[in-house]
Parts: C-alpha cells; structure tokens; sequence
C-alpha cells in the first residue's frame, strides 16, 4: 500500500512539473446566463461545453439560487437538484440520497459521487458511518453546486454510475467579498460566513473563506451540540496557455447526527416527545463508558456526534500544448479522522415489557438521574432500549489524482487519454452501548434496571457493555485499504448540428486489510472494586483472531451519447451506457471468506442506463426532459437491521427541470417521476415486484422568487408523494410539500437583512423507518423533517 500512495505522489508531481515548464492560460468558467441551457459546466464533461450542446443530462445551481430553499444542511441544498432524492433528516451529514430510482438499500449514496472542485470527498460513497457528506460543507466559498445524473457519469468518475454532485469554490476572478451572520430566531444557532477574493497582481489571484458556528440546532438535545467551522483558501498562478492552483481546507465541526426516533406510524408524535422538535439526545447523558478498539477502557463523548476533522491540500494544473494538446491534472491528499456518536432507539416499549427482558419476570425502572433519580419508573409508561451508535473514525484519509491529455483535431473533433487513481482509507471501531431510558424529549433521563429481588441489573442506566438485543453483532474494528485504478479515453466529434461522443473507461482495484469482531470477558469497567451484571460480559474487541481482506476486483464502462442541434433553441440527445461501482467496507462481516477473498459478484455491481432527451429555450423559458430506464445490482448490508441484500432493480421515468423568467419573477422548478421495482431477489425472493424501499413515485421542487428595487423575497416548494418504509410495501408513509420562504431587504448598497423560514407551516414528512409494518402499539422509529424554524442573516458585501 505504501507503494502506490507513493506512486500516486510521484504522478502528480510529474504532472505539476510538466505543466510548469509550459505556458498557458487558464479558461475561467463565465457565470451562468440567464437561460441556464447557456450555462457552461465542467463536471462530468471532457470539454467545457454548455448544457444546450452537452449529450448527458447536467445542471449548475449557483450559490444564490441555493439559498431560496433556505437549506439548513449541506444535503438539503441538494433536494433542488433533478432527479435527486436527498433524504436530509440525519443532520449535517449522514444523509441518504439516490438518483432516477437507482436504490438506497442501506443508506449514504452508494451510485452518487460527491465531489469537491472534481475530486471525490470519499472514493466510496456509502461507507458505513464515513457517509461523504459528513465531511463537506456548504458555505459562501462555494460558487455552484454542478450535477450530471445518468450514464454519462459511469466514464467520468469512479464508482458513481448514477451521477456525480460537484461543489466548485470560488476562486478570486472577481475582487469580492462577504461576512454574514446567521442567528436562529426560534432555536439555538449562531453561525458565520465569510470570503474575500481578488488578485494580488496581474496573473495571481487567491480566494479564502469558510464558516465557524455553535448552538444547539434544530432539536432540542440539552447541549452546545453544533460546534466548529471550515476554512478554505486557495491560489492561482496563470500563464500564457494555463495555470497552476494550489488549495487547502481544514473542517472540525461537530454537529448532532439524528437517528430513527419514536413517533406513531402516521407521523403524529407520541406524548410528550415531538417528532418534528425532540430527539433522544439528552444533558443527562452526555457520556458512555466502553472499550475502545484496542480494548482499553476509554470514554465516548455524546457531545461529539458527528465530528469529522479534515485536513486536505492539493493543486491543479491545465495547459494548453503545441500541436493542439492540452494537459490537465488534479490532485488531492486528505487526512481524514474523527467520531460518529449518536442514540437510536433498539426498542420502544411499556417499561414492564423492556425490564422483564432484561432482568426476568417482576423487574422494574427506577429512575437513574435526573430530578427524579431513585423514584420508581411506571411499569406502564413507554421506555426506550437505547443503543449508541459509537463509532471512532481512526482514519478514513485518501490520495486522489486525475489526469487528462486531450488532443483536438479541428474544432469539432477531440480525443482525451485519462488516468485516475485513489487510494482510500477506511479505519474504524464501533463501540456500542445498551442502555434504558424514559421516553421523553427535552432532556430524558436514565433508567436503572432492577429485578423482582432488588439485585440492579445495569448501571446508571447502562445494562450491557454491548448490544446482546441485537446479538453483540456491533463491536467491529476494521482497517482496510482500498487502491482504485482507471484508465479512461473519451471521443467527441461533430458532424454538422449532430454531436457525438463515446467513452470508455476500465476500473480495478484491490482491497487489503483485517477486521475483528466481538468477544466478551468480565472486566471492572468502572473500578470500584466490585463486578456489577454488566461487568460479567463486557464486549470488547477480539483482536486476538482477525480475518484477513485480501481480495482484487475489475469491472469496465462505457458510455455513448448523441445530441443533435435542431435549431439553435431546440436540442434532442440520447444516451446508453453500461458502469459498475466496486463494494468496500459493508461486505466485511459476511461476505469476504477466510482466506479474505470476495466472489466476482459481490464485489462488484453493475448499472445499465438508456436514456433519451429534449431541450427546449424559448424568450424567457429553458426546458429540460429526459425519460431514462436503469437495471442496477447492489450487493449491500444494513447496520441496523443486520440484514444482507442481494438484488436486481428496475427503474423507469422522466425528469424534468425549467427556469421561466417574467418581469421581476424568477422561477425555477424540477419534477422526477419514477415507477422501480426490485426485478430479482437471492435472498427474500417474495419481494421480487415489491417497490423499492423509500421510492416515491414523484419527488418535486418550484422555487419562485420575486424581485425588488431593495431587495427580493421567495418562497420554495419541496415534496414527495407517498412511498413505502421497506420493500416489503406493508407501511407506507404519505407524501408531503415542505414550504420554505424568505425575504430579503438591503438596507444600503452593501448591507443586506434576511428572515429565512424552514418548513413554514410546519409539516410532518417522514423520510424513513426500521419497521415495515406497524407493530402492535403503533410506535415506528423513524426520521422526519425538522419543524419550523427562522433564522436572520445580515449580510455584509464588499467589491
């Protein structure tokens, strides 16, 4: 593995050296016009080119046009996107997100890249409790956020046959800046932003900014639960034929990661806890006491919830060559680290019925802290069987490097030689608790377990050093290393208004490493001298006996495209493509054999796509369709449920996107209609025709803002028809249209005072759920949308 981390440097420093000793200038991406078919992007293409001409389905969202969904979260801002379902009730990060009906069977964006300026956040993009948006960010550095969804996507990135989610910074064009401040109005936040940009001389200009921020956030969890900040910063050299970049960020931010929580199964909240405003998280238990994965006894903060800390550098270079070559290069080293510590809730049941289990017939809760600590708990009263989702993050660190030759023939005929390589790190201990607590939101407290002749059963809460309900299955320690390579070639020609392209690209890897599960032994985790029922079997790491990972795998892409030019107002494309998406770290614990290899089929899943498009731009109104048909593999497993999947899918649809532009009114809005169904079956063949978990046959955005001379004020309009919590199509969760509003006033030519509302009537939408159907006393576990809340931005803007 040293080896080719090594290799990768040597590349890149050949690149970068190559590329110093030409001379070039760089081509600045222009704004995006008012058309948005006239939009130039960059993500996903070999060429700059416009999205009128581009045979694949691209869109570019700028900065400004993100904010009239007022997103809370970098993964509500992707809900605007076509053809996305962003299930952004996990926080800050941890979000689930699909694309054109291609599966979520477990969670993160398993067929979607996320990438910052070109380059992948996380090689995979589903890695348990490592999700790639945890470790991203928006903020103002951010010029637009560009998307390619479909099988163009499966040549021009790795692993992300579905499509690729680009945030492209800022990069000091324009000699500009910002400061604004952010305070929640109706819960706990407090946030800053701040960039500035410009040129230190006639050919080097840098930008630097990001965001520091504290409160509680959204739900009520007792504590200071959001906390950190990002800083990002890059500088640009130009040449006569191109340039040179070189960029770092840094981001340490801790915020609340919100798991599935009681409600009853139509969405109404249960006494006493709010399903749009609570969450289990509580003051009263901030701590928990465990072995870490080298089996010493060590403390887990709750505070932490999701904390990446991110430390990457990186450059790019683009020349253009003699004899009509151009040389690109992009490269990224990033150390990546952190914890995933949160609460979800095992079982919610009446206390009798959680204590029996624990403790045999007669036992009882008493309550462990809290105002009411020693008082009897009622026996009637609804607990929760808590387990703690603790996972230490060692090291989830990458180097990645892309590099592009093109050769134009003439202006209509281009070939480009690409090689892309990446080594990913995924090094991590899960380190899960048991424990009771009352069912409450606004600080819950702990419940002691105590049999039917008074001898405790847990301690301050705590009953077992592990999670026994679910089988122990969940203390894991696994360091892994996994080496992707892809060489890739792209030919683009024209004939006429007719343009053509067609790649192809072949991805190999290998996966190296060891991962160990539970064993149990009797320790004093609390040295006090005496061994409590907890202490008797403390699970804890066995590192003694670990498995091995050893295993390669290959799979090949390709991807052909035609757009023809009916007028110059009027396009029509069609593409079929053919990708693959190696699987990582949720094939440990099952699917790698002793001598660590993988079955071809496991490791690998592959996609088929078609799809078929029209463009349309009148005076003032840009439309965009495509109908598109997907057959995609998963292989998969479930941390949660503890579940295998061993699948075929179906998919079917058209997506829609359009801007239309009257007078002082902008509108922008996007529909995705969708019919998927799970075609083949290995391990549950019963739900062969069922409709995939969570699939909405329509998810849908309108955003319409309205102009003035001081200012503008919008509102935005996201939902979903109803869908289905599992794919055994028994609960069905009901569709819902999220409103969000704002208005903003400028109070003088730089200065500017924004209200922004989420969810302004304050709907319930559910998002997910374990159970698939409802159980006997109608309480689901599950993730809704937050509830209303209002926030003031006064903005500050210099040029």
């Amino acid at each position: 593995m040293t080896t080719h981390k090594h290799a990768l440097y040597t590349l890149s420093a050949l690149a970068l050296a190559v590329s110093q000793n030409l001379h070039a200038e760089e081509q600045a991406q222009p704004e995006a016009k008012k058309s948005g078919l006239e939009t130039i992007v960059v993500t996903g293409v070999p060429r700059r080119t416009t999205i009128m001409a581009s045979s694949s389905s691209v869109s570019s969202v700028t900065l400004a046009e993100i904010e009239v969904s007022t997103p809370r979260s970098t993964a509500e801002a992707f809900r605007t996107i076509p053809g996305v379902r962003s299930e952004s009730t996990g926080g800050e990060g941890n979000a689930n997100i699909a694309v054109r009906g291609l599966p979520v069977a477990s969670g993160g964006a398993k067929f979607l890249q996320l990438q910052e300026d070109g380059l992948p956040v996380m090689q995979f993009g589903d890695i348990a409790f490592g999700n790639a948006d945890i470790f991203m960010r928006l903020d103002s550095t951010v010029q637009s956020v560009e998307s390619i969804r479909g099988g163009s996507a499966s040549t021009a990135a790795s692993d992300a046959p579905g499509g690729i989610i680009n945030f492209i910074s800022k990069t000091g064009e324009n000699e500009s800046g910002s400061v604004s401040t952010t305070v929640g109005l109706d819960y706990d936040s407090i946030r800053t932003d701040f960039e500035y940009g410009t040129y230190l001389n006639d050919s080097v200009r840098y930008h630097i900014g990001g965001f520091v921020r504290q409160g509680e956030g959204p739900r009520e969890t007792g504590y200071t639960s959001n906390k950190g900040g990002q800083i990002k910063a890059n500088l640009t050299k130009e040449f006569d034929a191109g340039y040179v970049r070189v960029y770092f960020k840094h981001l340490d931010d801790k915020s609340v990661g919100y798991l599935p929580m009681p409600m009853y199964s139509d969405g109404d909240s249960i006494p006493g806890f709010d399903a749009q405003s609570d969450t289990p998280h509580s003051a009263l238990f901030t701590q928990t006491l465990r072995l870490n994965g080298d089996n010493q006894i060590s403390t887990g903060d709750m505070t932490d919830g999701m904390n990446p800390v991110v430390t990457s550098v990186g450059f790019e270079a683009a020349f253009d060559l003699e004899n009509d070559w151009r040389i690109e290069n992009r490269f990224r080293t990033s150390s990546v680290s952190g914890n995933f510590i949160s609460l979800i809730p095992a079982e919610v049941a009446s206390a009798s019925s959680i204590a029996s289990s624990i403790a045999g017939d007669g036992a009882s809760l008493v309550y462990a802290n809290g105002g009411s600590a020693g008082e009897a708990y009622g026996d009637d009263d609804l607990a929760m069987r808590i387990h703690t989702f603790d996972v230490t993050l060692n090291d989830m660190g990458s180097i990645v490097n892309d590099l592009k030759l093109t050769k134009s023939f003439s202006d209509d005929t281009s070939v480009t030689f690409g090689y892309f390589a990446s080594s990913q790190s995924i090094d991590m201990s899960w380190l899960w608790n048991s424990y009771v607590m009352e069912l409450k939101g606004d600080n819950a407290a702990l419940l002691d377990v105590y049999a039917a002749n008074g001898d405790s059963y847990s301690d301050n809460g705590l009953y077992a050093y592990g999670t026994p309900y679910w089988g122990n299955c969940c203390q894991r320690n696994y360091d892994t290393e996994y080496e992707t390579r892809a060489p890739y070639i792209n030919l683009a020609t024209k004939f006429g208004d007719l343009s053509i392209d067609a790649s192809a690209r072949y991805d190999s890897g290998e996966a190296r490493g060891n991962y160990a599960g539970a064993v149990t032994s009797t320790i004093d985790m609390n040295g006090d001298g005496t061994i409590s029922i907890p202490e008797q079997s403390v699970a804890g790491i066995d590192n003694a006996n670990p498995s091995i990972v050893n295993y390669d795998w290959h799979y090949s892409s390709y991807s052909i495209g035609a757009n023809y030019q009916i007028d110059p107002s009027f396009a029509t494309f069609a593409r079929l493509s053919k990708g693959g998406r190696a699987n990582a770290d949720r094939l440990l614990f099952g699917k790698v054999d002793a001598d660590g290899s993988v079955a071809e089929a496991d490791a690998i899943d592959e996609v088929n796509q078609y799809e078929i498009g029209v463009k349309k731009r009148f005076d003032s109104l840009s439309l965009f369709a495509t109908a598109f048909y997907a057959e995609t593999e998963e292989q998969n497993f479930e941390a949660t449920s503890q579940k295998f999947f061993d699948r075929e899918y179906e998919a079917k649809g058209i997506e829609v996107e359009s801007t239309y532009y009257i007078g002082d009114w902008d509108f922008r809005g996007n529909f995705t209609w969708t019919d998927a169904e799970i075609a083949k079956d290995a391990l549950s063949p019963e739900l062969v025709g069922n409709t995939p978990r969570r699939q909405a046959d329509l998810i849908y955005s309108l955003m319409a803002t309205y102009n003035f001379d001081k200012g503008a004020a919008g509102l935005s309009f996201i939902g979903t028809t109803d869908a289905y919590a599992q794919d055994s199509n028994d609960l069905e969760f009901d569709g819902y249209t999220q409103v969000n509003g704002f208005v903003s006033y400028n109070l003088s030519e730089n200065l500017s005072l924004s209200l922004n509302v989420n969810n302004l009537f304050d709907t319930v939408g559910i998002t997910e759920a374990e159970e698939g159907s409802v159980p006997d006393n109608d309480i689901i576990r599950a993730r809704t949308i937050n509830g209303r809340t209002t926030s003031l931005t006064l903005k500050y803007s210099f040029y």
